[in-house]
């Protein structure tokens, strides 16, 4: 029997408080409840730092995790090495002349030297060049033969009590016949010898 005032609940079910919608036989479903959170689902998070890094633990392209590193670009050292060679050689033909010019007689194993420098110099700022190689022999004979001429002309000055400038650009001509003539072989040996270091100081360099 039942209480008064209490509602009967259809088919046999049983009250449910406040729930008029409670399970039951014949009782309608449960609304789905609604998504709390991120209605999309998770997202990828934003990416940090390198642009072409690994998010989520996705494979690299390539097989790695970070872009390849640009290769340095090529030196081009052909015109910068033979100005340098040229410029090493009329340094050392200066100091090569003024080193004969002081102890006013010939000392024919400073052309090692003075090749060896100008093909360093060449070397170390304009590569392993070919050119820049040939250049710096080349130079380096030149610089060992007006070398010798400055030292000649020094010496020339000082027993006519003339300028050296005025020995070496007016009477030039004389300056070089005095080297001629006093040339031997071992001269030209050393003038070869000079342009066999600067090779070796250009391979040296690098």
């Amino acid at each position: 029997m039942q209480p008064p005032n209490q509602p009967q609940q259809p088919y046999g079910g049983r009250p449910v408080d406040g729930n008029p919608y409670a399970a039951g036989p014949g009782a309608p479903a449960p609304a789905p409840a609604a998504p709390t959170g991120n209605p999309y689902g998770e997202q990828p998070q934003a990416p940090t730092g390198n642009p072409f890094g690994n998010p989520q633990g996705q494979p690299a392209p390539f097989g790695g995790g970070a872009p390849f590193a640009p290769a340095p670009p090529a030196r081009n050292g052909l015109a910068l090495g033979v100005l340098v060679a040229l410029g090493a050689a009329i340094v050392a033909s200066i100091l090569y002349g003024v080193l004969l010019g002081s102890i006013e007689r010939e000392f024919g194993y400073a052309a090692i030297g003075v090749g060896f420098l100008v093909g360093f110099a060449a070397g170390k700022l304009g590569g392993a060049n070919p050119v820049t190689i040939a250049a710096s022999a080349v130079f380096s004979v030149g610089a060992v033969y007006f070398g010798q001429l400055i030292g000649y002309a020094m010496v020339m000055a000082n027993v006519a009590h003339v300028p050296f400038s005025e020995v070496f650009f007016d009477h030039f001509d004389a300056v070089t016949r005095a080297w001629k003539e006093e040339a031997d072989f071992m001269r030209y040996v050393f003038l070869g010898l000079g342009a066999l270091a600067a090779v070796g100081g250009a391979k040296k360099a690098n």
